[in-house]
């Protein structure tokens, strides 16, 4: 299978992914911050995370930069990356839109900022994450190339262990027992195991 299907397939997920997110970017900029968590840490991953899902895939779909390590790209891997990725858009879809006017990029507390216990977050405290995991594991699958492939997961991978305690100690001190109650019926990112 050539890898420009790879390489093409990338490309609009990480453009449909961007197409979700910025309207809720925008309203989310005239939105009053009343506490932030953002920190060197929140910013050096977040930062990595944008190297791992853009920047090292744009490299490789628009330079020879990372051809070095193209391998090839087989049809059961580039379906299955697909339907991962597919997924992964939809939850991040899903995510953002029951979240509405509570999301943010980084740990913050907004202004009238409100627990959300229905759509996804009625199983899952992080459907988001969910997400972004699914988008990771379809990259890994259809981006044929040691360095491009990894990269998303890895760097989220990171990214989520460094980052769920600190986001939910702040939810449990700005929501206090109904947060604890709601952590009490949800999983963090699997329904029913974890």
């Amino acid at each position: 299978m050539n890898i420009w299907f790879g390489k093409i397939t990338l490309l609009v997920g990480i453009a449909l992914a961007a197409a979700i997110r910025a309207p809720h970017g925008k309203r989310r900029s005239k939105i009053r911050r009343i506490e932030t968590r953002k920190g060197k840490l929140e910013i050096a991953l977040l930062s990595l995370a944008w190297l791992g899902s853009v920047i090292l895939p744009a490299l490789w779909v628009l330079t020879p930069f990372l051809s070095f390590a193209d391998y090839p790209l087989y049809p059961g891997s580039f379906g299955a990356g697909t339907v991962f990725f597919s997924l992964g858009l939809w939850m991040f879809y899903r995510s953002h839109a029951d979240l509405s006017t509570n999301w943010s990029l980084s740990l913050d507390i907004l202004e009238n900022h409100t627990l959300i216990t229905t759509g996804l977050y009625k199983d899952i405290r992080h459907p988001m994450y969910t997400a972004i995991v699914l988008q990771g594991i379809g990259q890994a699958l259809i981006a044929s190339n040691w360095v491009v492939g990894p990269s998303n997961l890895c760097a989220f991978m990171l990214l989520f262990f460094l980052r769920l305690r600190p986001e939910e100690r702040m939810m449990l001190q700005h929501f206090g027992a109904d947060y604890e109650a709601y952590m009490r019926k949800t999983k963090r990112i699997i329904p029913g195991i974890w």
